[in-house]
C-alpha cells in the first residue's frame, strides 16, 4: 500500500502542471472524440487538418528581419529594439521615461546580471566614472563575471524541473535518488558563462553522446537524465507516464507547445495529433536512463544515494529503440496505428522524415535546434525578455500555440529572434542589446500620462519594478551581511546552518520542497514551471519577523555595521544605506533611525540587531527599480 500511495502522489504530482493547460482539452475528448475505437473496435481516422493553413499561424511563420519602424524622436533609441518600442510609444501618444539615474542604474543591472547587489566601493566608482563609455564598460564586466551564469541557471533549471531526488520514497530506499544532480547544475552555469551557443545548448541536453562533446559536456544529459522516474518502472502504464514527462518538458522548453496534451486524443486548438505525441514519445521509449561514470561505466543495479560514486553522471543513452502505437485515449491497452518517430508535423517541411539514427534523440536535438525551426529562437529570447523587462513579449512563454496569448510586440519578437540566430544564437549577444537599450534604462516611475493610457505597461513607457526571486532576495542579505560564500561545488540543505553559498547550490526537492523556497514561489520540481508567481503572504512577512536565518543575518549586519568603535550611529547608518540600498538615506530616514536605536535595548536583540532586521525586511530591499 504504501508503495502504492508513492505512485499515486508521484503520478498527481506530475500532472498537476498539465491540467490548467489541458483542463478544457480534456473536457472536449469526452464530448468529441477523434481518435476513439469505435464498438467494432476500428480506429477513426485523425482530424483533418489543412497544413499549410495551420504552418500560417504566427508563431509557426519563420522569423523574418524586420526593418525599423520610422519614429518621431531619433535621438531616444540606443539598439534596434528601442525603435519598435517607441513607434509603439508614439502610436499610443506616449513618451519614454527619463533614464534612472546612476545609483539606480547600478544596482538594477548587477540584480539583472549577477543576481546580488552592488558593493558600496562599485556604485561609488561608477557614479565617480565620467568617462564615455561607464556604462557600456559595468556591463562588460558583469558579463564575464562567474556570477552571470549562476543568475542565468536560474531561469533555466525550473523549465528543465531540476531536481534530486523522487516525488515519492518507499521506506528509506533512495536508488532512484540523483546525489550527484549539482553536475548537471554546474554544466549549465558553465555554458551560460562561456556563451555556449545556444542550438548547440539544446543539442548537448538532449544527445551530447551522440557528438563530439568532451567529457565534461556530458552531464548536460542531465535534462534527461534528471526527470522523474517511478516505482514499477517496467509496467507500461507507468513507463508511459515517464514518457509524457520527456515531451512535456522538451516541447514546452523549447517549443513553447503543450504537445503532451495530445497523449490522450488529438490536440483540441493546436495542429499536434496523437500521431505527433507518441512519435516524439517514441524517442524517449528508446532511451533508458543510467547512471554512469565519466569513462563509461554504468553503475548497475539499484544502489543507495550514499553509495553512488563521487563522479557519477546521472544521465542518458540509446535503449532498444521501438516505435509506439498510439495509445487511444491514453490506454496502454488500446493500441491504434504505429507512430514512427519523427518531429512534429506542422513544423517540418511536408511530410516529416522518420528518425532511423538509434532512439532518434540526435535528430530531434537537431530538429529543434535547426534555424529553419520557427519557434526555437522565439521561445527563448522571449524568456529572457521577461527576465530582463519584468513581462514577456509572449505573457505565455510556454504556450505560443493557439490557446496562448499573443505577442504585444509581434515585429519586435521576430527581428530580435532572427538576429539571435544570426548572432551565433549567443545569449550573451542577446542579454547584451537589451541592457544597453534606452528601453531597460528607463526609470520605473511612470506619469501621470503613462499610468491612465497604458496601466499594465504593456508598451514600456517605463521600466517595470520588479520583486527579487528568493534565491537573489536571499543572496543579498548572505552578501549584506558579510557572509556569502562564493564557491559551489555540491548542493546543501539550504535550512543547514553552515550553508552560506548562493540559493541556486541548494538541493532541490520534488518530494518536499524547502519551505523557504516554496514560501517565496519557488516552482513546484516536479512539473516544467514557465514562469514564477509573485505572491503576497502573511507567512512571507512572519518569515521576516521569526526565521532563524533572518536573524543570524541581522546580528551579522549589525556587528558589520558596528565594526569601526569610533563611527558614530549616522555614519553606521549611511553605512546600512550603501550597502543595501546602494543609495545615501534621507534626512528623514535618519532621524527615524536614530530615533529608534537610541531607545532602551530589547532583551532578545540589540536594537542594532533589530534595526538590521527590519531593512532586510523592507519593501526596499525586496524589490529593484
Amino acid at each position: 500500500m504504501q508503495e502504492e500511495r508513492g505512485i499515486h502522489s508521484a503520478l498527481l504530482s506530475h500532472r498537476f502542471g498539465l491540467i490548467l493547460l489541458c483542463i478544457m482539452a480534456l473536457v472536449c475528448a469526452f464530448a468529441l472524440p477523434t481518435r476513439a475505437a469505435s464498438e467494432s473496435g476500428t480506429v477513426e481516422p485523425e482530424k483533418e487538418i489543412d497544413w499549410n493553413k495551420e504552418r500560417e499561424f504566427w508563431s509557426f511563420r519563420p522569423p523574418k528581419p524586420q526593418a525599423p519602424p520610422i519614429v518621431k524622436n531619433k535621438r531616444w533609441p540606443r539598439q534596434p529594439l528601442d525603435f519598435f518600442i517607441l513607434a509603439r510609444m508614439e502610436q499610443r501618444g506616449l513618451s519614454p521615461s527619463p533614464e534612472a539615474e546612476k545609483r539606480t542604474s547600478i544596482r538594477r543591472l548587477t540584480f539583472d546580471l549577477t543576481g546580488l547587489p552592488p558593493t558600496p566601493e562599485e556604485v561609488e566608482n561608477y557614479i565617480k566614472d565620467k568617462r564615455p563609455g561607464a556604462y557600456e564598460r559595468l556591463v562588460e564586466r558583469l558579463l564575464a563575471s562567474r556570477r552571470f551564469g549562476e543568475r542565468m541557471a536560474s531561469l533555466w533549471l525550473p523549465l528543465a524541473r531540476y531536481a534530486e531526488d523522487q516525488a515519492h520514497q518507499v521506506g528509506d530506499d533512495t536508488t532512484m535518488f540523483y546525489p550527484q544532480a549539482y553536475r548537471y547544475r554546474e554544466w549549465v552555469i558553465n555554458a551560460f558563462n562561456r556563451d555556449l551557443p545556444y542550438n548547440q545548448f539544446i543539442r548537448f541536453q538532449l544527445a551530447a553522446d551522440k557528438s563530439d562533446a568532451g567529457t565534461n559536456d556530458l552531464a548536460a544529459l542531465g535534462f534527461l537524465g534528471l526527470g522523474p522516474k517511478y516505482y514499477n518502472r517496467n509496467r507500461i502504464e507507468v513507463q508511459a507516464d515517464e514518457w509524457e514527462d520527456r515531451v512535456d518538458t522538451v516541447t514546452r522548453s523549447m517549443l513553447g507547445l503543450t504537445v503532451a496534451c495530445a497523449r490522450c486524443h488529438d490536440h483540441k486548438f493546436d495542429p499536434i495529433t496523437a500521431g505527433d505525441y507518441y512519435a516524439l514519445a517514441g524517442v524517449f521509449a528508446s532511451t533508458k536512463m543510467v547512471n554512469k561514470t565519466p569513462d563509461g561505466k554504468i553503475i548497475e543495479g539499484k544502489v543507495s544515494a550514499d553509495k553512488m560514486p563521487t563522479d557519477t553522471l546521472h544521465t542518458v543513452e540509446d535503449g532498444e529503440v521501438k516505435d509506439l502505437n498510439v495509445f487511444l485515449r491514453g490506454s496502454v491497452d488500446r493500441k491504434g496505428p504505429l507512430a514512427e518517430r519523427r518531429f512534429l508535423r506542422v513544423l517540418s517541411q511536408g511530410e516529416p522524415q522518420h528518425f532511423h539514427e538509434g532512439s532518434g534523440r540526435k535528430e530531434l536535438a537537431d530538429a529543434l535546434s535547426d534555424r529553419t525551426n520557427p519557434l526555437t529562437a522565439r521561445v527563448m529570447v522571449n524568456r529572457i525578455w521577461g527576465m530582463f523587462f519584468g513581462r514577456p513579449l509572449v505573457p505565455t512563454p510556454s504556450n505560443f500555440g493557439h490557446s496562448g496569448m499573443l505577442p504585444s510586440h509581434p515585429e519586435l519578437l521576430d527581428d530580435l529572434a532572427v538576429r539571435f540566430m544570426d548572432n551565433g544564437w549567443s545569449i550573451k549577444s542577446l542579454v547584451r542589446e537589451f541592457v544597453l537599450s534606452s528601453t531597460y534604462r528607463q526609470s520605473s516611475k511612470p506619469g501621470p500620462q503613462q499610468a491612465s493610457i497604458d496601466a499594465a505597461n504593456e508598451l514600456l513607457s517605463h521600466m517595470n519594478r520588479r520583486r527579487l526571486s528568493i534565491e537573489q532576495w536571499r543572496d543579498a542579505a548572505l552578501f549584506v551581511s558579510g557572509g556569502l560564500n562564493l564557491s559551489g561545488g555540491k548542493s546543501l540543505e539550504l535550512d543547514s546552518p553552515t550553508n552560506q553559498m548562493r540559493t541556486v547550490y541548494a538541493r532541490i526537492s520534488r518530494l518536499k520542497l524547502n519551505d523557504l523556497l516554496m514560501q517565496f514561489d519557488y516552482p513546484d520540481a516536479n512539473v516544467h514551471a514557465e514562469r514564477r508567481s509573485v505572491t503576497t503572504t502573511a507567512t512571507q512577512k512572519l518569515f521576516m519577523l521569526n526565521s532563524p536565518f533572518v536573524q543570524k543575518q541581522a546580528s551579522a549586519l549589525a556587528a558589520r555595521l558596528n565594526e569601526n568603535a569610533k563611527a558614530s550611529d549616522a555614519v553606521r547608518v549611511r553605512q546600512a544605506y550603501r550597502l543595501l540600498f546602494g543609495r545615501e538615506p534621507e534626512k528623514g530616514e535618519v532621524k527615524l533611525a536614530l530615533d529608534f536605536l537610541g531607545k532602551p535595548p530589547a532583551p532578545e536583540m540589540s536594537r542594532w540587531e533589530q534595526y538590521a532586521q527590519l531593512l532586510l525586511a523592507s519593501n526596499e530591499m525586496l524589490y529593484v527599480d
